[in-house]
């Protein structure tokens, strides 16, 4: 899939990715194992998919405890954000098996858990990673104006509250994405002005069976067994706002953060060659907590994932030192939080930074 109308440019190459590419390459001969195709993210593929089904079959068919429901709901949530974050992401990048079929039925799992893999593909794959963080091309960092994530975005009244509101806004947009895939697919048909590629029927009728895979799974199933209508909306609401606020922290803390850098919409000749900019543009955090490696499937490592995406995550660790390395010698930043909660606390301060108007901006807004 190719975006139709960009006009951006990168830099001419200064060898910092062929080298990368080298010593990565020269790191997998070394070890005598594969990029993908791994036995360890098999195993996790299974662990994930037995944690969702338990998590569904327990609050579906469990005991009659209000708080073991509401319990098992929370955890139903973090294991759907879970499959996105390994099964979903992995196979939708190319990155899960050298197998197209296996990561096409991977990817899969992103319809399966409410987000379009078609539309997802060229959004993210192809926007977002090539375009990161340059506001009118990167679609991830636009947020509809709610959120004002970058210098170049244009200030609005609400903005001055939004590293407030934004926490009680992430738990819902699970429901945005869903409703905005099939406005977007059936309708709208583009990012920005970058044109989407035409989908063919089996990709609409993909969109919309796994739309009511959800309502069936949810909705209708549990009503069947005997829960009333409100119940089995105040379930799924519960599930997808845990993996609405979950998701979007996790996406948040990758590129909208200090010291991450946006581009200038008004001068897209980026100076930099691509991989140098990838690298400029992400931030990784918590490298050291295994824990949230694991669960995140490797994102806290986003800017080893932007250099090699079509790599598995369980080896984002272990590539991390040699692009370090590397960025080291060609005098790149390579930005790092050791901490979650210091991520999160950088990612606020960016927030607040941007909820300011520019200085033009607010002399406009006073003498308006």
């Amino acid at each position: 899939m190719q975006s139709t109308s960009s006009k951006v440019t990168f830099g001419k190459s200064i060898g910092f990715r062929k080298e990368l590419n080298r010593r990565v390459e020269a790191y997998f001969e070394a070890e005598n194992i594969s990029p993908r195709d791994n036995p360890a993210m098999y195993l996790k593929t299974a662990i994930i998919v037995v944690w969702v089904v338990s998590a569904w079959t327990f609050v579906i068919f469990g005991p009659d405890v209000t708080w073991m429901k509401l319990a098992g709901c929370i955890v139903l949530g973090l294991g759907v954000s879970a499959v996105g974050f390994n099964i979903s992401h992995d196979g939708n990048h190319g990155g899960y098996s050298k197998y197209g079929w296996v990561n096409y039925l991977c990817g899969l799992t992103h319809d399966a858990i409410g987000v379009s893999s078609y539309l997802w593909k060229f959004r993210h794959n192809v926007l977002h990673h090539t375009y990161t963080n340059i506001l009118g091309h990167d679609v991830e960092i636009h947020g509809d104006e709610l959120v004002r994530m970058c210098p170049s975005m244009e200030h609005r009244w609400y903005h001055r509250y939004q590293h407030f509101f934004i926490w009680f806004i992430y738990p819902f947009i699970p429901y945005y994405w869903s409703i905005a895939d099939v406005q977007t697919m059936l309708f709208k048909r583009q990012y920005h002005d970058h044109a989407i590629p035409k989908p063919s029927w089996v990709d609409i009728a993909t969109l919309l069976a796994f739309k009511a895979f959800g309502v069936a799974v949810f909705l209708l199933i549990p009503i069947a067994v005997g829960y009333s209508p409100l119940e089995a909306v105040a379930g799924a609401t519960i599930v997808y706002m845990t993996h609405g606020l979950v998701a979007c922290v996790i996406f948040m803390l990758a590129h909208v953060i200090e010291p991450a850098e946006f581009f200038d919409v008004n001068h897209l000749n980026i100076e930099d060659e691509w991989a140098i900019a990838q690298v400029k543009t992400t931030v990784d955090f918590a490298p050291k907590n295994p824990i949230i490696t694991w669960y995140v499937g490797g994102l806290n490592y986003q800017a080893i994932h932007h250099l090699f995406p079509q790599v598995c995550h369980i080896h984002y660790p272990k590539i991390a030192p040699i692009v370090a390395e590397v960025c080291e010698e060609f005098g790149v930043k390579y930005a790092v939080h050791e901490t979650f909660f210091g991520a999160l606390a950088a990612n606020y301060r960016w927030l607040k930074k941007m909820s300011v108007a520019p200085r033009s901006e607010a002399i406009e807004q006073l003498t308006a």
